[in-house]
């Protein structure tokens, strides 16, 4: 059932186009065996590590099959945190650019009125957490006749922040005839349970060769005194020289001391715990992927919301109590066929969880000894030079997306009995430009925005300054944002 590409699977051409753009060439071992299931409407339970491309192996199907012309949500998609339902809602946007979807993420610590706002818009697929989706259902602001797909990403993960009520009061809510599929690290009994009790006849699929086996990730570990680790981490860092570089620490409070160490010492670098405000925490993941910064010191947190594709070292400066978070941490390095290294600090104190996740993993991690002084001297001017010099990302598909999209901003909208067909008619006449070079449209009240793509933008302003809508003379500016 394997497939070589992806233009093997027999999905629209806006989303090939789509796939082309975002460089995904040949399916993950999750994407070859979940999407050929998933067109054809199975309820599945996959077992999959984080970073194995599970996002793309259900938003493909799910793009592919939504009708544009349905203007209430056909895909719900439950997700742990706040930053994975952003981090998916994006995945979802750029898979379905080409086919103008609108996907919306919903969740907690944002105003509640600010997402009603945007669901009362043609919506095609809702990304959110838990607590807030079932706000939504509770209050009336998210309509799920039309609903036809749910997904649970990262079920295990519900579980443990005990999301697992609110997650069965959702399913409850949903029509029956929909097609339901749960991902999940690992199948604790409850989840088993979930899926029994709420899926038809699901098919189990188990990915087995990604995640921390990967042989696209390189293990060690080193033994240290709790006092010495900050100085082993400048050492390995110049040793290393990282292009880009991801310590997590057990708490906030030991990332922030780490933070402080090295901002004092003049790395470019950045932090990330539950303990910033949301907005801070989008900001800094944002800047991460943009380069803007070389190293980000995090909790678990980061572990399950960053889909970066060359982070090239992962330094656990402490061992997770998890056994399972070992598996998430690592798992962000060696990504998209590059390769990556995981370097675990180890205390004495910390045996017995080495010893839990060495079994859980399947295998000893390799004890190596921390650089000599003649390493860390001879690697200090490579080091320097690179720590200067602003990190290069050769791979942020959002960019690559919507590098040649220009939001146009319309002075009219619901108001004046304006519909997105309406843009589409008027826009699409315009010499040298036609609809595929249209993509989301957003209506509000009184103005109306729309995705111009293709480098086509300009045409379009140009010609709209003596067109009119509908009838209607609208102002036409581009947006600001």
């Amino acid at each position: 059932m394997s497939k070589r590409s992806f233009a093997d699977y027999q999905v629209s051409d806006e989303i090939k186009r789509a796939l082309a753009v975002l460089k995904y060439e040949t399916p993950t071992e999750v994407q070859s065996k979940v999407i050929p299931l998933a067109m054809e409407n199975q309820d599945l339970v996959v077992k999959a590590q984080t970073g194995s491309g599970k996002t793309a192996s259900f938003g493909i199907p799910v793009c592919n099959m939504i009708e544009w012309e349905e203007k209430k949500p056909q895909a719900l998609i439950l997700t742990p945190t706040r930053e994975l339902a952003v981090q998916v809602r994006e995945d979802i946007t750029n898979i379905g650019r080409f086919k103008r979807m609108k996907a919306v993420a919903v969740y907690g610590k944002e105003p509640f009125t600010k997402q009603k706002d945007e669901l009362k818009q043609t919506t095609h697929v809702v990304v959110g957490t838990p607590g807030r989706v079932k706000d939504h259902i509770d209050r009336e602001t998210l309509d799920l006749d039309q609903i036809k797909y749910l997904i649970i990403d990262e079920a295990d993960e519900m579980l443990n922040r005990g999301f697992i009520d609110e997650v069965e009061a959702i399913i409850q809510a949903l029509p029956s005839n929909r097609v339901t599929m749960v991902f999940s690290a690992t199948l604790p009994k409850d989840v088993e349970n979930l899926c029994y009790k709420y899926m038809k006849n699901p098919t189990q699929i188990e990915i087995e060769s990604t995640g921390v086996t990967a042989e696209s990730i390189e293990h060690f570990l080193i033994k240290v005194r709790e006092e010495e680790k900050i100085s082993l981490l400048k050492d390995i860092t110049v040793v290393e020289n990282p292009d880009s570089c991801l310590i997590f620490c057990r708490t906030k409070e030991h990332v922030d001391t780490v933070y402080s160490e090295l901002d004092k010492a003049g790395y470019p670098c950045e932090r990330l715990h539950g303990g910033l405000e949301q907005e801070d925490r989008f900001a800094v993941m944002e800047g991460f992927k943009m380069g803007n910064f070389r190293y980000l010191v995090a909790t678990d947190v980061a572990a399950r919301g960053i889909d970066i594709d060359n982070v090239t070292l992962v330094i656990n400066y402490d061992v997770p109590m998890e056994k399972e978070s070992y598996v998430h941490r690592t798992g962000r390095t060696g990504r998209a066929g590059n390769k990556g290294k995981a370097m675990t600090f180890s205390t004495p104190f910390e045996g017995k969880f080495l010893k839990a996740i060495e079994k859980y993993i399947g295998f000893e991690i390799p004890t190596i000894e921390a650089p000599s002084p003649q390493e860390v001297a001879s690697g200090k001017a490579a080091f320097e030079e690179k720590l200067s010099s602003r990190r290069i990302v050769r791979n942020n598909k959002t960019a690559r997306i919507n590098q040649d999209i220009m939001k146009l901003h319309f002075n009219g909208g619901k108001k004046k009995k304006i519909r997105a067909v309406d843009f589409v008619g008027t826009i699409a006449k315009i010499p040298g430009v036609s609809a595929e070079d249209i993509g989301i449209i957003t209506i509000h009240d009184q103005m109306s925005y729309v995705d111009i793509l293709n480098g086509k933008g300009s045409v379009v302003i140009q010609a709209m300054e003596n067109t009119t809508v509908k009838g209607k003379k609208l102002k036409i500016n581009k947006a600001i944002k």
